[in-house]
C-alpha cells in the first residue's frame, strides 16, 4: 500500500505544464526542431558591463563568504534610487527595502511570514502560479477572482471580499500581468489602496514586467496615496536586464511587511552571492540604454509573431507590455481546451506554448506564447502554425487564407 502524500504536497495540484514539457523533451530527443515559446525564459544575454562587474568582484576572495540576507547596503540604496528616478517614490533603504532571491522567492517567503492557517487570500485568476500557491503552501485559503480582458478587477475583488469567511487579509496584484499582459493605471492602484485600507487588508504587488512595455511606462502602486500603509511591491532584474538565472529581486514598501520578510529570511538564507549583488548594483546604477534595447527587441518580436499569426488566420491581440502574447484559442480548437491545443501545436507544428489552464481555471480558452526566440525562429513558428491551420481548414472543407507569410 502506498504511503499518503504529505499535507502541503497534497494542496498542490498536478503541474499542468508537465505533459507538454515531457512531450517537448521527447520531441527534441527524437531530433525535431521545436520552437519553444513556452517558458518565459529571456534569451538575450546579460549586458557586458554587468557581467564584467560580476567577474571583477568574484576575483576578490573576500566576496566569497556569507552575504547579507536582506541585501548589501549598496544594492538597497540602488533600488531606492531607481524608485526615485522611475516612479518619483522615496524609499528608506534601511526600513523599506529587502533584497530577495528573485521576486518569486520573496513573495513565497513573505507569505510564510504573514499567513495564519485558514487566512483568506484574494488573487486574480489566471495568474502566475506562485501568487496563489505561495500562500497555499503557507496554509491559506485562496479566493480566485476572475480576471481578463474587459473585466473590472476591483469590482470582482469587492464581490469576493464580501462573500469570503473569514474576511480576506491579503490581495495580490500583478501588472503588467503575467500571463494576460494587461496593464493597470495609477487610478486603478488608488482604488485598490482605498479598498485595502477600508477592509484592513494588505496588498502584494508584483511589477516584474514594469520595464517591458511598448506604450506608456506602467506605474508603481507605491505612487498611490496611502500605499505605504498597506502595500509591498516585488520587482526583479530578471526581465529588465535579462538576468533570469542570477536570481535577484526586491521587496519595497510597507515597513511592517518588509520587517516580517527580513526576519523570516534571516532564518532561511544568507542572501544572494555577494558578487551577484554587486553586479546588480551596477545594473541599477549604470547605463540604461540596454533596457531600451531589450524593450525594442521584444517589441520587434511581438510584431513579427502577432502580425504573422494574424495573417495566418489566428487573431492574436498585440500585448501592450510584457514578453508574452495571451492568445485566445482558434474557434475550431476551442472545445478541446488549452492543454489539448498546446499538445497539438507541439505534435503537428513543432511549436511549444503554455496552456492557459496552467495559470488557473479562468485561463482556459487561451494559450500563452513567450517572446523568447529570435525573429528568424518566430517566423519559422508562424510558418509552421500557418501550415497547421491550413491543413485543418482543408480537412473541414474550407479554403486556407490567401495571405502569404514570409
Amino acid at each position: 500500500m502506498s504511503e499518503p502524500e504529505f499535507h502541503r504536497i497534497r494542496r498542490l495540484p498536478t503541474y499542468v505544464f508537465a505533459d507538454v514539457n515531457q512531450m517537448k523533451a521527447k520531441a527534441r530527443a527524437a531530433g525535431r526542431d521545436i520552437v519553444d515559446l513556452g517558458m518565459g525564459n529571456p534569451d538575450f544575454p546579460t549586458p557586458p558591463h554587468i557581467v564584467e562587474k560580476l567577474v571583477e568582484t568574484v576575483r576578490d576572495g573576500r566576496t566569497h563568504r556569507y552575504s547579507a540576507s536582506r541585501g548589501i547596503p549598496g544594492l538597497r540604496k540602488a533600488l531606492a534610487a531607481y524608485y526615485g528616478r522611475r516612479f518619483g517614490v522615496a524609499l528608506d533603504p534601511e526600513r523599506q527595502v529587502c533584497v530577495t532571491l528573485g521576486s518569486k522567492e520573496g513573495l513565497a517567503n513573505l507569505a510564510q511570514a504573514i499567513t495564519a492557517p485558514g487566512d483568506t487570500i484574494l488573487t486574480p485568476n489566471p495568474s502566475y502560479p506562485i501568487h496563489p500557491y505561495g500562500f497555499i503552501i503557507a496554509g491559506a485559503a485562496i479566493r480566485h477572482v476572475p480576471f481578463g480582458p474587459g473585466v473590472d478587477l476591483m469590482r470582482e475583488m469587492a464581490r469576493a471580499a464580501e462573500h469570503s469567511v473569514p474576511p480576506p487579509t491579503v490581495m495580490i496584484l500583478n501588472f503588467p500581468s503575467n500571463p494576460t499582459a494587461i496593464q493597470a493605471d495609477l487610478a486603478f492602484y488608488r482604488e485598490a489602496v482605498r479598498f485595502a485600507r477600508a477592509k484592513g487588508m494588505y496588498i502584494l504587488s508584483d511589477i516584474a514586467y514594469a520595464e517591458i512595455y511598448y506604450d506608456a511606462p506602467p506605474p508603481s502602486i507605491l505612487e498611490a496615496e496611502g500605499a505605504f500603509e498597506v502595500a509591498v511591491e516585488f520587482s526583479s532584474l530578471s526581465k529588465t536586464y535579462s538576468m533570469p538565472g542570477w536570481r535577484i529581486g526586491f521587496a519595497a514598501g510597507n515597513e511592517r511587511l518588509i520587517a516580517a520578510l527580513t526576519r523570516i529570511k534571516s532564518y532561511l538564507d544568507y542572501g544572494a552571492f555577494t558578487p551577484i549583488q554587486v553586479a546588480a548594483t551596477a545594473a541599477l546604477n549604470g547605463p540604461q540604454d540596454c533596457v531600451e534595447a531589450f524593450r525594442q527587441g521584444y517589441r520587434e518580436r511581438r510584431d513579427v509573431l502577432v502580425d504573422g499569426l494574424t495573417k495566418a488566420g489566428w487573431e492574436v491581440p498585440s500585448p501592450p507590455a510584457t514578453m508574452f502574447c495571451w492568445a485566445p484559442i482558434p474557434e475550431a480548437f476551442r472545445a478541446g481546451g488549452s492543454v489539448a491545443f498546446a499538445k497539438r501545436l507541439l505534435e503537428e507544428a513543432d511549436v511549444a506554448v503554455s496552456p492557459g489552464l496552467g495559470f488557473g481555471e479562468y485561463g482556459e480558452g487561451y494559450v500563452r506564447m513567450a517572446l523568447v526566440e529570435n525573429k528568424h525562429r518566430l517566423r519559422q513558428a508562424v510558418r509552421n502554425v500557418r501550415a497547421f491551420l491550413a491543413r485543418h481548414r482543408d480537412e473541414d472543407g474550407e479554403a486556407p487564407p490567401a495571405q502569404r507569410v514570409a
